[in-house]
C-alpha cells in the first residue's frame, strides 16, 4: 500500500478522494470534528493545572517531606483512584484502538489516537493535581477537576450520541470503550460532587473543618500503610525513605515508631474478647465459646478482602498463558488476510476480534494484566498478614489475662507447666497467625486449579486431562509427604527440647561435672541423645527432598504424559501455541497444588492450636479474694495521688483505727487480745493444692497487726502454704482466712462479712495501699529489668527509702560490683546473680513497697550469718517495725525468737503450738527446750567494726571475678563484631560491610557438610537446569516442525501425509521422553543432596560445639554468660538443623531458574541483552537496599520477640508475687507495649517483603514486556517464540525469592559464624605428663598433702589470687581453713583439682604432683562437696553415681551418713525415685544434703568440703558435723568455712588473707594469741 509523497502528519488524514475537512452534511457529521472536540477538556485542564502544580506551592510541597498532619483523604477517596486507573486503562485500549484502525487507513490519521492520548495525560494529571491538593488540605482548588469531569463528560456524550445515530453498536470496538468512557466520566463527576457535599467547601457558608485522624497527631506513628493513597498502598512507595535509609545506619526501634491505634494489641484484644464473650448466653453460661466463630466475627471483613484480591489475582494469572498462545498463533497467521474494518462518517470502525489479534496489543495486554496480577496479589497477602499479625497481638492479650487468673495449684501441681504457657504464646499463637496468612489459598486453590483444568482442556483437548490428571493424582502423595514432615518435625522437637535440657544441666553444674571428673558421662548423654535427633533430622531431609522433588518433577511428568497422549490419540503434537500455552498452564498449576498440602497442614495444626487454647482459656482461676480485690485502677490512682499529702502526717502519728469514733486502741499491746488488733485471722482453716488432700489442716492463727510473727517449723511442714494459703493462693477445703480493715461493703473470703468494722482515716487508708500486700517469696523472683527497678516494683522513686532499703539488705557492696551498678539489668536474660544476692533484691522489694502487711517467706534461707543478723536488726526490726507494719516471718534461724511478738510452730502441716515466747516458756516446756538447745548461740548485737566473711562475700568475689574478666571476655567473644565496630564512624565502609554476602562463613558451613556433597551438590544442580532447559527447546522444535510441515503440504495441495514425518514424530517423542526422565532423575538426586548436606554439616558443627565448650577451662564459664552459650545449642543449632538446607536449595534453584530463562530468551532474541542491562541495574539496587534493611528488620523483630516471651514466662512464675503486690494492671500495660513493638518490628518486616515483591514483580514484567516486544519486532518462529515468553514468565515468579532467599541465608549464616567464634576456644589440658597407668590404683591411699611455694591465677592475664603457699596437712588430719572474702580459700580448693592456673610451686599428694597427672584421674580420686547444691534430673542413683560404680549397700550407707536415708525409704522407687530438673521437687536443705551422700559415695581419702551447710537448720547441722568426724575419722577433710564455728574443733586451722597465709596452727593455740585474726573471728561469730 503505497502512501502519497506529500503526506505530512495531518489531524484529519489527507486522503485525495476523501475530503476529510469537509462540513457538507453538518459539523456534527464529520467524524473527525467530534474527535476534535473531545481534545477540548484535555488541553483545558492541562492549562490550568500545570502552572498550579509548577509555579505555586507544587515547587514546594515536592521539596518538603509532606508532614504527617495535613494527611486527609477527601470523601471518596478510594473511588477516585480506582475509577482513575480503570480511566487510564480504558485510555491505552482506546489508543490501542485507534492505533490498529489507522493502520488500516491509507494515511495517517491523527484524529483515530491523539485524543486518547491527550486523554491518557490529562487523566494522569488530575489525579497527580488532587494528591497534592489533598496532601495540602487546599479543597478549593478541586473545582478545575469538577469542570473537567463535566466537559469531558459532555464531549464523550456527544460523540457516543453521534456513533448511535449512525446506529454503530456493541459489536464495534470503539462504541463500548467510548461508553465505558461516558460512564466513568459520570461517575468521577458524582465522586466530586459528593466531596462538595461533604467538605462544603464551596457553594456553603460555612465549610467543614476536619482534623487527620488522631494516629497521625501523635508523631510517633511511622507505619503508614493505612494513611497513604491507593498508589502509594499498592506499590508500597511510603516505604522508600526506610529501604533506603537503612543503607546508611541500621534501623532502629525508634525509627519504625507506635502502630497506629486500630492495629494495637488492645483494640484488636477488645474487639476479640467481644465476640468471644457475646457468645456466652444467659441461659447457658458453662458453653465454652467457639474461638473459631469470635475470630471470625473479629477478623472477617479483611479476610473477605484478601480473599477477594487473591481471585482477582488468580483470574489475572490465566492472562499470561492465553496471550502467549494468542502471540504464537498471530505471529504464524499473516495478518494481511482479513480486512475487517467498516468504516462510517469517514471514520473507520474495528471489530473487538480484530484487535485481539494483533501480537502488539497481545504483548502490551500481558504486561498490563502481570502488573495487575501482582498488584492484587501482594495486596491480598498484605491484608492477610496484617490481620494475622492483628489476631496475635488479640490472642495474647486474651492468655496474658488469663495467667493473671490462673490457680496457683494449676501451675503447682503440673496441670499446667511453665512449658506448656510458653508453648501457647510462642507455638500456639504463631500458628494460627500464620493460618490467617494462608487462609485465603484455602479457598482460592480449587478454583485456580479447576480453571486451569478447563483452560487446559480448551487448549489441548482430552489429552490435557491426563496431565492434569498425573497433577491431581499426585497431590495426596505430596499432602502424606507434608503430614509426615510435621511428624517428623515433632519428634525431632522433642528429642532437641531433651538436648537442649540437658545441655543446661551440664551448663549449670559444669564446675561439678569438672572437679568430679563427669564430663565425658554427660556429654555422652547429649551425644546420645543427639543422635537421636540427628536419626529424625535425616527423616526430616528425606522427606523435605521429597517434597522438593515432587515439586520439579511433577510439571516435567504432566508435560511428558500430556503430550504422550496427545501424540497416540491424535497422531501430532499440538501447535507451538497451544504447548506453550499448556507448559505456561502446568506451571501455574503446580504452585497451588503444591502449596495446598502446606496450607492443608496448616490448618489442621491451628485446629489443634484452638483445642488448646481452648482449653486453656477453660482452665480453673483464682477464687475472687474479693477481700483485697476493690477495683483495681480506681486503687493505684488514689494511691499515687494523695501519696505526697499524706505520707508526712503518717509518719508521725501511729496509725488511727477509729473505732465507733472515740477511744483508740493503746499503742502496741504484746498481745492481740482484740479483734480489732487482728491484721489476718484464719478460723478452722483446711487448705489444699488441688488434690482433694488437705496439706493444710485445721489451721487457727491469728497475726497481730503492727508485731512481728514468726512461723517456725522443720523443713517441709507447710510454713510456705500458710502464708500463700493466707494470701489466698491456696484452695479452701474448708474454714475462712479474714482480712481486718476492710473497706465498708467489702466481703470477707468466703463472702462473710468481715468481723471488725474497722474504719480507717481517710488519708492512712490511701497512704498504704491497702490492696496490696508486700510479699516475698522464698524461691527469689526477679523481673528482666534493672536492679533498681527489681526493688522499686513499680513504686515511685523516693531517693531516701531506696537508700535505707538498700543499706537494711546491704546490697551496696554487691551494686558497687556490677558494671553499672544498680541500672544493670538482672533476671534470666541479664547478669546472673546468685542465690542471696537474688534473695536479698526481693527481701528489698518487699520492704520497699508502702503496703500495711509485709510477708517474707524465709528470707534468711540463703545469707550467711551476718547478712541475715543484719537483715533482722536493721530491715526487719528498724525498718518495718519503726512503720509500724504488720510482718509475717517464716524462718529456721531459731535465734531470732527473742525479737517476735508473736510466734506460730508448725509440724506436719498444722499448728503445733502459737503464742508469745514467754508463754511457750511457760506452758511448753518441752517445745522450748529443744529450740534452746538448738540455739547453740544467744544472739548478741553484731560488733559492727569486724568485718564479716561469709557466703555472701563468695557471692560477690564471683561476681568480681566474673567482671575482672568482663574485659577479657569482650576482646575474645567476637572479633568480627569488633571490626565491625571500628568501621563504624567511616560512613561509606559500614554500607560496603552491611551490604556484603558473608562468603567466608558460608564456605566454613559448607566444607563442614564435606567437600565430596558439595561437588555432588554443584554438579547436579548444573546438570539438572541443563537437562530442563534441553526438556523446553526440544518440545519448541518438535512442536514447530509439525507448523512448517503443515505449511509445506498446504501448497502441495493436500496430498496425503507422507510417513516420514510420523516416523520423524517417533524419534522427537523418543528423544523427549528420555530427557523428561533424566531431568525427573536429576530432580530427585539434587533435592536429596542439598538436604545431606545440611545434615552433615550440623552434624559436624554440633558435634565440635559440644567437645569444644564442656573441655573448655572453667574460666570460659565465669566469663561467658550461660544464656550466650545456651542459645548456640538451641536457636543457633536449630538454624543450622531445620533452616538453612531450605533456604540453601531454593536459593540455588530460583537462581538457576532464573539463569537459565534469561539464557535461553537471550539466544532466542539476541536483543534483548540490550534492555537486561538497565533491568540488571535496577535489580541489582533493590536487592542491595532491600537486603540490608531486611536483616535490619528481621534483627528487630527476633530482639523485640524474646522480651515478649521472657514477660509471659516471668509473670508465670512470679504470679504470687504479682498478685500478692496486685500489680496486675501494670504488668498487662508491659505486655501490651511489649506485643505492640514486636507486632510493629513484624509488620515492617512484611511491608518490606511486599515492597520488595512488588518491585521484582514488576521487573519480571518489564522482562515480559521486553522479551515479547523484542520477539514480535525479530519475529523468530513461533516455537522459540512460545519458549522465550514462557520463561519470561517464570522469572516473574523467582525474582523475588532470589532475593529473599539471600537476605534469609545471610541472617541465618550468623548462627554459623557464632557458633564457629567458640569453636576457636581453649581446651583444658587433659593429658598431663603421667600416664593413667602409672598412678597406682589405691592413690591417694593415706591423704597426705604437701603444698610447696603454691602461686595460682585464673587466668595469664590476670593477677595471681594465691602467692607463694606453703603447707603440710598430714594423712588423716581434719584442716579448716578461714578467711575474709577475696582471700584465696575456694582458690586453693580449686587449685587441689587444678581448675585453676598453677604457674609456679607444686601440690604433692602421697608423693605425686598432681600437675603431671592426667586431669581425669586426679580429680576422679579427690571428693568435694560444693556450696550450691547440684542435682541433675534422672533418678537419686543417677545422681549419686552417674558412673554405675557403686554397689546399693554402698549408696544406703551414704544417705544413712547424710540423714536421707529414711526420707529416700518413703518415696516411690527408693533409689530409683526420680529427681526433677535443679531438684526441684526437694527441699534446699535437702539438696545439700544428697550432695553431702554423692560426696561420701566416692571412698577417696581426701575431702574438700567447700561451706556446705548454709541452707540447713542446725538441728540438722550439728549431726552432720558430728557425721563428718566420725564417718571421716580416718580420712584426710579440708573444711572450707564460712561460720568459724565449724572448724573449732579441727587438728589444723590455717588463716589466709590476700593470698598468703597468715596463721597457721591448732585452733586452740590460735584462739590464745590476743591480737590474732583467729580469734577476732571467733568472737565475731559468738
Amino acid at each position: 500500500m503505497e502512501r502519497p509523497e506529500y503526506e505530512g502528519l495531518s489531524f484529519c488524514g489527507n486522503n485525495a478522494t476523501v475530503d476529510a475537512y469537509s462540513v457538507k452534511g453538518g459539523v456534527w457529521n464529520n467524524g473527525c470534528f467530534v474527535d476534535a472536540l473531545n481534545l477540548v477538556p484535555h488541553v483545558f485542564l492541562l492549562f490550568i493545572t500545570f502552572p498550579i502544580l509548577f509555579i505555586g506551592w507544587g515547587s514546594q510541597s515536592s521539596k518538603v517531606q509532606i508532614h504527617h498532619n495535613t494527611w486527609l483523604h477527601f470523601p471518596g477517596h478510594n473511588m477516585r483512584w480506582i475509577l482513575t486507573f480503570s480511566l487510564l486503562f480504558v485510555q491505552v485500549c482506546e489508543f490501542a484502538e485507534g492505533i490498529v484502525s489507522c493502520k488500516t487507513m491509507e494515511t495517517n490519521n491523527l484524529h483515530l489516537y491523539l485524543p486518547a492520548f491527550m486523554g491518557f495525560v490529562a487523566t494522569t494529571t488530575s489525579v497527580v493535581y488532587y494528591h497534592n491538593i489533598e496532601t495540602s488540605n487546599f479543597p478549593k482548588l478541586l473545582l478545575f477537576l469538577f469542570i473537567y469531569w463535566v466537559l469531558a463528560f459532555v464531549t464523550k456524550s456527544i460523540k457516543l450520541w453521534k456513533y448511535a445515530e449512525y446506529n454503530v453498536g456493541p459489536r464495534h470496538l470503539r462504541f463500548c470503550i467510548t461508553a465505558l468512557l461516558v460512564i466513568l466520566y459520570g461517575l468521577l463527576m458524582g465522586v466530586e460532587v459528593n466531596v462538595i457535599r461533604i467538605r462544603k467547601y464551596v457553594f456553603f457558608a460555612n465549610p467543614q473543618k476536619v482534623k487527620p485522624p488522631e494516629d497521625l497527631q501523635d508523631l510517633g506513628v511511622r507505619f503508614l500503610q493505612p494513611f497513604v493513597n491507593l498508589l502509594s498502598k499498592a506499590t508500597y512507595w511510603w516505604m522508600n525513605p526506610l529501604i533506603m535509609g537503612a543503607h546508611k545506619r541500621p534501623i532502629e526501634l525508634r525509627k519504625i515508631g507506635k502502630l497506629p491505634i486500630a492495629m494495637r494489641a488492645l483494640t484488636n484484644y477488645l474487639r476479640l474478647k467481644d465476640a468471644y464473650e457475646d457468645q456466652k448466653t444467659a441461659e447457658d453460661p458453662s458453653r465454652c465459646p467457639s474461638i473459631w466463630r469470635s475470630v471470625y466475627r473479629a477478623f472477617g471483613r479483611p479476610i473477605l478482602l484478601s480473599s477477594t484480591f487473591r481471585y482477582l489475582a488468580d483470574l489475572l494469572g490465566f492472562a499470561g498463558p492465553l496471550c502467549i498462545a494468542g502471540i504464537v498463533k498471530n505471529m504464524e497467521v499473516d495478518n494481511t488476510t482479513a480486512q475487517m474494518t467498516e468504516t462510517y462518517f469517514g471514520v473507520p470502525f474495528l471489530s473487538s476480534a480484530k484487535l485481539l489479534q494483533n501480537p502488539s496489543v497481545l504483548a502490551v495486554l500481558l504486561f498490563l494484566a502481570l502488573i495487575l496480577q501482582r498488584t492484587f496479589l501482594q495486596a491480598s497477602y498484605y491484608v492477610s498478614i496484617e490481620t494475622g499479625i492483628n489476631l496475635r497481638g488479640a490472642l495474647l492479650a486474651m492468655i496474658y489475662n488469663k495467667i493473671l487468673r490462673l490457680s496457683t495449684s494449676n501451675l503447682s501441681m503440673g496441670e499446667l507447666t511453665l512449658g506448656q504457657i510458653n508453648n501457647l504464646v510462642a507455638i500456639e499463637t504463631n500458628q494460627l497467625m500464620w493460618f490467617l496468612f494462608l487462609c485465603p489459598n484455602l479457598w482460592a486453590m480449587p478454583v485456580q486449579i479447576v480453571m486451569g483444568v478447563i483452560l487446559l482442556y480448551y487448549l489441548l483437548g482430552c489429552s490435557a486431562l491426563v496431565g492434569a490428571a498425573v497433577i491431581v493424582l499426585l497431590a495426596p502423595i505430596q499432602y502424606l509427604i507434608a503430614t509426615k514432615l510435621a511428624d517428623t518435625q515433632k519428634i525431632t522437637l522433642d528429642h532437641s527440647t531433651d538436648r537442649l535440657k540437658k545441655t543446661t544441666e551440664i551448663l549449670k553444674g559444669i564446675k561439678l561435672l569438672k572437679l568430679y571428673a563427669w564430663e565425658n558421662i554427660f556429654s555422652d548423654s547429649v551425644e546420645e541423645t543427639r543422635g537421636k535427633e540427628l536419626t529424625s533430622l535425616r527423616t526430616f531431609a528425606f522427606y523435605t527432598s521429597m517434597s522438593i522433588f515432587m515439586n520439579a518433577a511433577i510439571p516435567i511428568a504432566a508435560v511428558l504424559s500430556t503430550f504422550a497422549t496427545h501424540w497416540f490419540l491424535n497422531g501430532t503434537v499440538p501447535g507451538p501455541s497451544e504447548a506453550f500455552a499448556a507448559l505456561a498452564l502446568f506451571h501455574i498449576l503446580v504452585t497451588p497444588l503444591f502449596l495446598l498440602s502446606t496450607v492443608v497442614r496448616f490448618a489442621v495444626k491451628a485446629l489443634v492450636s484452638v483445642e488448646k487454647l481452648g482449653e486453656f482459656l477453660q482452665s480453673d482461676e483464682i477464687g475472687d479474694d474479693s477481700w483485697r480485690n476493690g477495683d483495681m485502677s480506681v486503687s493505684f490512682e488514689a494511691g499515687k495521688k494523695n501519696l505526697g499529702m499524706t505520707k508526712a502526717i503518717n509518719r508521725k502519728q501511729p496509725m488511727c483505727y477509729q473505732m465507733d469514733n472515740y477511744e483508740q486502741p493503746s499503742r502496741r499491746q504484746m498481745r492481740p487480745s482484740e479483734t480489732e488488733d487482728v491484721a489476718v485471722k484464719v478460723s478452722n482453716g483446711f487448705f489444699t493444692w488441688g488434690s482433694n488432700l488437705s496439706t493444710l489442716t485445721d489451721i487457727n492463727i491469728r497475726i497481730p497487726t503492727g508485731q512481728l510473727t514468726m512461723i517456725v517449723g522443720q523443713v517441709g511442714c507447710g510454713k510456705s502454704s500458710l502464708v500463700l494459703a493466707m494470701l489466698g493462693e491456696m484452695q479452701p477445703i474448708e474454714g475462712r482466712v479474714y482480712w481486718s480493715k476492710l473497706p465498708e461493703g467489702q466481703m470477707g473470703h468466703e463472702g462473710n462479712v468481715s468481723w471488725s468494722e474497722t474504719e480507717e482515716s481517710d488519708e492512712d487508708v490511701r497512704s498504704k495501699n491497702r490492696y496490696s500486700v508486700a510479699y516475698a517469696a522464698q524461691k527469689s523472683w526477679l523481673l528482666n529489668a534493672t536492679l533498681e527497678e527489681n526493688i522499686t516494683f513499680g513504686s515511685p522513686f523516693s531517693k531516701q527509702r531506696y537508700k535505707a532499703v538498700i543499706e537494711a539488705c546491704s546490697l551496696q557492696p554487691d551494686i558497687d560490683l556490677l558494671p553499672f551498678g544498680d541500672q544493670t539489668e538482672i533476671g534470666e536474660r541479664g547478669i546472673s546473680l546468685s542465690g542471696g544476692q537474688r534473695q536479698r533484691i526481693c527481701v528489698g522489694r518487699a520492704l520497699y513497697q508502702n503496703t500495711n502487711i509485709v510477708l517474707l517467706d524465709d528470707p534468711f534461707s540463703a545469707l550467711d550469718i551476718h547478712l541475715s543478723d543484719h537483715l533482722m536488726q536493721e530491715g526487719i526490726l528498724k525498718f518495718l517495725q519503726d512503720d509500724k507494719r504488720t510482718v509475717v516471718l517464716v524462718t529456721h534461724k531459731l535465734q531470732y525468737l527473742i525479737h517476735a511478738d508473736w510466734i506460730i510452730a508448725m509440724k506436719d502441716g498444722s499448728i503445733l503450738r502459737e503464742g508469745t515466747l514467754k508463754d511457750i516458756q511457760t506452758h511448753d516446756v518441752e517445745l522450748y527446750d529443744h529450740w534452746k538447745t538448738l540455739m547453740n548461740r544467744q544472739d548478741q548485737e553484731l560488733e559492727k567494726d569486724i568485718q564479716q566473711d561469709s557466703q555472701t562475700t563468695l557471692e560477690r568475689k564471683v561476681l568480681r571475678r566474673a567482671f575482672y574478666s568482663r574485659e577479657a571476655k569482650m576482646d575474645d567473644e567476637d572479633e568480627e563484631e569488633e571490626v565491625e565496630e571500628e568501621e563504624d564512624d567511616d560512613m561509606s565502609m559500614t554500607t560496603n560491610r552491611r551490604s556484603k554476602i558473608p562468603w567466608k562463613v558460608c564456605w566454613c558451613y559448607l566444607s563442614s557438610g564435606g567437600f565430596f556433597m558439595v561437588f555432588l551438590m554443584v554438579s547436579s544442580k548444573l546438570l539438572k537446569h541443563c537437562v530442563i532447559v534441553a526438556v523446553d527447546y526440544w518440545l519448541a522444535r518438535w512442536t514447530s516442525s509439525k507448523t512448517n510441515l503443515t505449511a509445506s503440504n498446504e501448497t502441495s495441495s493436500n496430498i496425503t501425509l507422507p510417513c516420514s514425518p510420523a516416523a520423524e514424530d517417533d524419534s522427537y517423542l523418543l528423544v523427549f521422553s528420555i530427557l523428561c526422565a533424566a531431568g525427573i532423575t536429576l530432580c530427585l538426586i539434587t533435592s536429596l543432596t542439598v538436604e545431606f548436606l545440611g545434615v552433615s554439616a550440623a552434624t559436624n558443627l554440633h558435634h565440635n560445639l559440644l567437645n569444644k565448650i564442656i573441655h573448655a577451662p572453667i574460666r570460659f564459664f565465669d566469663i561467658t554468660p550461660l544464656g550466650q552459650i545456651l542459645n548456640r545449642f538451641s536457636a543457633d543449632t536449630n538454624i543450622i538443623d531445620q533452616h538453612i538446607p531450605p533456604t540453601l536449595e531454593s536459593l540455588t534453584r530460583s537462581t538457576l531458574l532464573c539463569l537459565s530463562a534469561i539464557g535461553v530468551i537471550s539466544f532466542i532474541t539476541p536483543v534483548f541483552l540490550i534492555a537486561l542491562v538497565p533491568l540488571g541495574i535496577a535489580f541489582y539496587f533493590i536487592q542491595k537496599y532491600f537486603r540490608v534493611a531486611s536483616k535490619d528488620l528481621q534483627d528487630l523483630d527476633d530482639s523485640t520477640q524474646l522480651p515478649l516471651l521472657c514477660h509471659f514466662s516471668e509473670t508465670a512464675e512470679g504470679l504470687t508475687t504479682i498478685r500478692a503486690f496486685r500489680h496486675e494492671a501494670r504488668f498487662k500495660q508491659r505486655m501490651l507495649e511489649l506485643t505492640d513493638t514486636n507486632n510493629t518490628a513484624y509488620l515492617f518486616l512484611s511491608a518490606a517483603n511486599r515492597w520488595l515483591e512488588v518491585r521484582t514483580d514488576y521487573l519480571g514484567a518489564v522482562v515480559v514486556l521486553t522479551a515479547a516486544g523484542a520477539s514480535i519486532w525479530s519475529s523468530s518462529c513461533g516455537g522459540m517464540l512460545g519458549l522465550g515468553l514462557t520463561y519470561a514468565l517464570t522469572v516473574t515468579n523467582y525474582l523475588n525469592w532470589v532475593v529473599r532467599n539471600l537476605a534469609d541465608l545471610e541472617v541465618q549464616m550468623s548462627a554459623v559464624k557464632k557458633v564457629n567464634s567458640f569453636l576457636s576456644t581453649e581446651s583444658e589440658n587433659y593429658e598431663g605428663t603421667m600416664d593413667a597407668s602409672q598412678v597406682p590404683e589405691d592413690w591417694p591411699h593415706n591423704g597426705e598433702i604437701k603444698i610447696q611455694d603454691l602461686s595460682v591465677r585464673y587466668d595469664p592475664m590476670l593477677k595471681p589470687v594465691l602467692k607463694h603457699v606453703n603447707a603440710y596437712i598430714e594423712p588423716g588430719q581434719k584442716v579448716g581453713i578461714c578467711g575474709r572474702t577475696g582471700s584465696g580459700k575456694s582458690s586453693l580448693s580449686l587449685a587441689f583439682f587444678n581448675m585453676v592456673d598453677i604457674f609456679e610451686g607444686k601440690i604433692v599428694i602421697d608423693g605425686i604432683d598432681i600437675c603431671k597427672l592426667p586431669l581425669p584421674t586426679l580429680r576422679s580420686r579427690l571428693s568435694i562437696i560444693l556450696q550450691d547444691p547440684v542435682l541433675f534430673s534422672g533418678s537419686i542413683r543417677f545422681n549419686l553415681d552417674p558412673e554405675r560404680t557403686g554397689t546399693d549397700d554402698r549408696l544406703w550407707e551414704a544417705l544413712e551418713i547424710a540423714q536421707l536415708k529414711n526420707m529416700v525409704k518413703a518415696l516411690p522407687g527408693g533409689l530409683d525415685a526420680a529427681v526433677t530438673e535443679g531438684g526441684e521437687n526437694f527441699s534446699v536443705g535437702q539438696r545439700q544434703l544428697f550432695c553431702l551422700a554423692r560426696a561420701f559415695v566416692r571412698k577417696s581419702s581426701i575431702l574438700i568440703m567447700d561451706e556446705a551447710t548454709a541452707s540447713i537448720d542446725m538441728a540438722t547441722e550439728n549431726i552432720l558435723q558430728k557425721v563428718v568426724m566420725t564417718a571421716f575419722a580416718d580420712r584426710t577433710v579440708v573444711t572450707i568455712a564460712h561460720r568459724v564455728q565449724t572448724i573449732l574443733k579441727a587438728d589444723l586451722v590455717i588463716v589466709m588473707k590476700r593470698g598468703n597465709i597468715l596463721e597457721y596452727d591448732k585452733p586452740e593455740t590460735l584462739l590464745e594469741q590476743e591480737g590474732g585474726m583467729f580469734a577476732s573471728f571467733v568472737k565475731a561469730d559468738l
